[in-house]
């Protein structure tokens, strides 16, 4: 997974496969939410935008989330620094074309980003 540009208003990220979509993504949030790499400053509750690229889809779905996660750099267990981003009412989309992304996806036994 790559997140761009730290200093931009705007995260950027794409997620190259189905089983980093796996560890990415957040089931137990409600209306779903998705682990975001970055090493930027963010407090629970802030309003964020994300461009994101999700496998085979080939072009960027815009989405506007709220932290509801963060992982502080140095994080026990190794875990990435970032945040868990929080899909708002009206993502069905981007709900959609991750459960598509996912459906043929064998069952993958390892960590998330998040648990």
């Amino acid at each position: 997974m790559r997140s761009e540009n730290p200093d931009s208003p705007l995260l950027s990220v794409d997620i190259e496969d189905a089983s980093v979509l796996w560890a990415a993504y957040m089931p137990f949030v409600a209306n779903g939410g998705l682990f975001i790499p970055t090493p930027r400053p963010f407090r629970l509750g802030d309003e964020v935008f994300v461009l994101l690229g999700l496998p085979g889809t080939g072009a960027k779905i815009p989405l506007a989330g709220k932290v509801v996660w963060i992982t502080p750099e140095g994080a026990l267990g190794g875990k990435s620094q970032g945040i868990g981003v929080q899909f708002g009412d009206h993502d069905d989309v981007v709900r959609q074309q991750i459960s598509a992304g996912l459906a043929d996806c064998p069952d993958i036994a390892h960590d998330t980003y998040t648990l």
